[in-house]
């Protein structure tokens, strides 16, 4: 499947990884917890399950919560940060207001975890738990979470809105050149895109690609139309919530990448996986084989909460996820 090419890129992207994580991700483990902590598996996954009970939509959104504090400073919790006087976080930049939530169920999550064992948890563990937790109970893989995260004292908003979480309207390079800025091959861009397979988008992120593209299935397309006005004057609509995953949305499984091939993907940076370039026959693969898809996925997942992560005497774990100590 892979060039001599893409082979040295692969290659160079291994050597990133390594420079990215260093020996902090190495402290990583999945027997962190056994000795001061134990039941914390099992405290985070009856919350995630309560609340993805209430709200299947929840899942997504905590996987989602995930993926964008990894990818800004790493690992660390930042994203739950709220705004202090003297400074502004990450959860008002671009890349996150009104894109981004779940922040009570992290709460919760945490409240249940402090009453268990207290002091012993970060909430950037707690993020990556739950994120596992929330792809096994909507029927996807289940893996062992590599812990030991501490957790950011401080936030920023220019970090987050500085390009590295890409948006909705990317271009196929971009992409690449964002997910490799943080230690992940292409493969590894192209099977997360996958985490799409669950969750919402609100109308106001993929309104031009329903009105303006050619590579969209023109059925699919009305059907979109008919939720999300083509005229955002006057905000009417633009909050307005389509799948991501029209196929099966509440489910983790490869329809995702099916909608590709079919050009029903929602977003921009969605379809142009599948759109006569490098990452076609990656899509192609992960449409016919589930079993590769959610393998790769949990390789993909393990290595991104690798990110640069605080550990040993680096930063704090939290009371409470909000608000540094």
């Amino acid at each position: 499947m892979w060039s001599s090419s893409s082979m040295i890129v692969i290659g160079s992207l291994l050597v990133t990884v390594a420079l990215l994580t260093g020996a902090s991700s190495a402290q990583l483990t999945t027997d962190y917890y056994k000795k001061t902590c134990p039941k914390v598996f099992d405290a985070v996954e009856s919350v995630v399950e309560s609340a993805i009970a209430k709200e299947k939509r929840m899942g997504a959104s905590l996987l989602r919560l995930h993926f964008h504090d990894c990818f800004v400073q790493g690992c660390d919790g930042s994203v739950l940060l709220d705004d202090t006087s003297s400074r502004r976080g990450e959860k008002s930049a671009g890349p996150n207001n009104n894109s981004i939530r779940g922040f009570n169920v992290v709460d919760d999550i945490k409240s249940k975890v402090e009453s268990v064992c207290p002091g012993v948890v970060s909430c950037a563990d707690i993020l990556a738990i739950a994120a596992r937790d929330s792809v096994a109970i909507l029927g996807g893989p289940k893996w062992d979470v590599k812990v030991g995260r501490r957790d950011s004292k401080t936030a920023s908003l220019s970090a987050a809105n500085s390009g590295v979480i890409p948006p909705p309207t990317s271009t196929l390079a971009n992409l690449v050149n964002r997910f490799q800025a943080r230690g992940l091959s292409t493969r590894d861009m192209v099977v997360l895109s996958g985490a799409h397979t669950i969750g919402q988008a609100r109308c106001t992120v993929f309104r031009a690609r329903i009105y303006n593209e050619s590579n969209i299935e023109s059925s699919f397309a009305r059907t979109r139309q008919g939720n999300c006005p083509r005229s955002s004057t006057s905000g009417v609509g633009d909050n307005n919530l389509a799948p991501l995953d029209v196929k099966s949305p509440t489910f983790f499984d490869n329809a995702y990448y099916k909608n590709l091939l079919d050009n029903k993907g929602l977003l921009h940076s969605d379809q142009i996986l599948f759109n006569g370039g490098s990452t076609d026959s990656l899509v192609q693969t992960y449409s016919k084989n589930s079993h590769a898809f959610q393998d790769d996925f949990v390789a993909a997942m393990i290595r991104m909460g690798d990110i640069t992560p605080l550990t040993g005497s680096n930063g704090e774990i939290r009371k409470n996820c909000r608000r540094a100590n």
